[in-house]
């Protein structure tokens, strides 16, 4: 079997995973009525221990929002982060958490706006020129229809929760090139959906600072962390398939929290 049969025939069982895509500081937030909102990547995907409340939303205790909380003990905490959410279900399934008294909302949102799914299984299943094809398309996505699509779920946040210090978190960069990985990807493709990352984070922070939000980006703290590094914060393909291509609690601990945090 062939490395690329063998890659394709793994990640296919990944796919449907990938479509539902520290230290405690003081408690200076104990008045913050606090809002975490978005994807999987907020409910904690790949980090274990979910709520038995959550269902296939599968909110982890391990996730950034739950680790804020506990550190902080805030006067409310609303976790209604929810595997597989969009921009559009982020805004009709979620923001009924908000309020006028909401003081602080964290979101993840976008991902799955512009196919990612279908972005990593063209690449697993397909030849290099065609996943290059493909993410090239995602990001034509990213530049051009996502950001009208998270302006108006940033529209509607503000309009809910007026007061709110809002957080808008990026996404890691998924390969670290030239590293440890004898399988899977070729370098090119890697690099074309790291890209496309850079390209995701870049429209999320131009939408947050239009909005009034506050970015955080999170690729420094995965830098040296990504699949091929040998010391990978986010799952490859994995059993449960349903924790592939998604931070791991690590991931969670050491590379959401602190970007939260940073900025909370």
């Amino acid at each position: 079997m062939s490395v690329r049969t063998f890659w394709a025939s793994a990640s296919t069982l990944a796919i449907a995973a990938v479509a539902a895509l520290g230290m405690a500081q003081p408690a200076s937030a104990a008045g913050d009525n606090y809002v975490a909102l978005g994807d999987s990547y907020s409910s904690g995907v790949g980090a274990g221990n979910y709520t038995s409340e959550s269902g296939g939303c599968m909110r982890s205790t391990n996730a950034y929002p739950s680790l804020w909380a506990a550190a902080n003990a805030p006067s409310s905490f609303k976790f209604v982060a929810c595997s597989g959410a969009t921009t559009g279900s982020v805004s009709s399934g979620q923001l009924g958490a908000l309020s006028s008294s909401t003081t602080l909302v964290s979101v993840t949102a976008g991902g799955n706006d512009v196919g990612f799914a279908d972005v990593m299984q063209t690449c697993v299943l397909q030849s290099e020129a065609t996943c290059v094809s493909r993410v090239n398309t995602a990001v034509s996505q990213m530049q051009n229809s996502l950001p009208t699509s998270l302006n108006s779920l940033y529209g509607s946040i503000r309009s809910r929760a007026p007061q709110a210090h809002v957080v808008v978190l990026g996404y890691p960069r998924f390969y670290k090139l030239s590293g440890s990985c004898i399988a899977g990807l070729t370098e090119t493709e890697r690099g074309a959906i790291n890209n496309a990352s850079n390209v995701l984070n870049g429209v999320l922070a131009k939408r947050a600072a239009d909005a009034g939000f506050t970015f955080s980006s999170v690729v420094d703290e995965f830098t040296g962390h990504e699949l091929c590094s040998g010391d990978a914060w986010i799952h490859s393909v994995s059993i449960p398939i349903s924790n592939s291509y998604h931070p791991k609690a690590i991931g969670q601990s050491n590379g959401y929290l602190p970007a939260f945090r940073s900025v909370a």
